[in-house]
């Protein structure tokens, strides 16, 4: 099965969730939204991961701040976890630093875009699921047709 669960630190990071899953739509992948704090309610979140790693998934993990959110779920579980924390201008974005150091064993991926957070999810899927594959190889034959043509459009 081809899906990705999102987990949120907080219902405030819908917006940046949606703008994955709509990423997402476009390999036809299907996403679950869930909302698991791993500060404040780390058992729910545990029991989140635990539950959805049987269908083994790419969890797209979304929390700012002080990211306990993408180490602990990666920390929890054998499927690939990537961060995507929401950009932020706060501390001077030094707060982005909680998600790039991780203990040792510990190993998400950080990527900043949500749409690249989505393609990087769907080329980890693609491996096993020639559809997914297909479209992610769509997708970047389109990018590099838009880039001969702008160039083309300056000569």
């Amino acid at each position: 099965m081809s899906k990705v669960i999102i987990i949120m630190g907080s219902k405030a990071d819908l917006d940046w969730a949606q703008k994955i899953s709509d990423g997402l739509k476009n390999f036809d992948v299907e996403s679950e939204l869930k909302v698991a704090s791993a500060h404040k309610v780390p058992l729910e979140c545990y029991n989140i991961i635990k539950e959805e790693e049987k269908n083994n998934p790419v969890f797209i993990t979304i929390a700012g701040m002080s990211n306990a959110l993408s180490g602990f779920s990666d920390a929890q579980t054998h499927c690939p976890v990537i961060a995507c924390p929401p950009s932020s201008s706060s501390f001077g974005g030094a707060d982005i630093y909680s998600s790039l150091r991780m203990p040792s064993g510990v190993a998400p991926l950080v990527i900043l875009s949500p749409t690249n957070a989505a393609l990087a999810a769907a080329k980890i899927l693609g491996i096993s699921n020639e559809k997914v594959q297909k479209k992610v190889v769509e997708f970047q034959e389109k990018q590099r047709q838009k880039l001969k043509e702008d160039n083309a459009s300056l000569t």
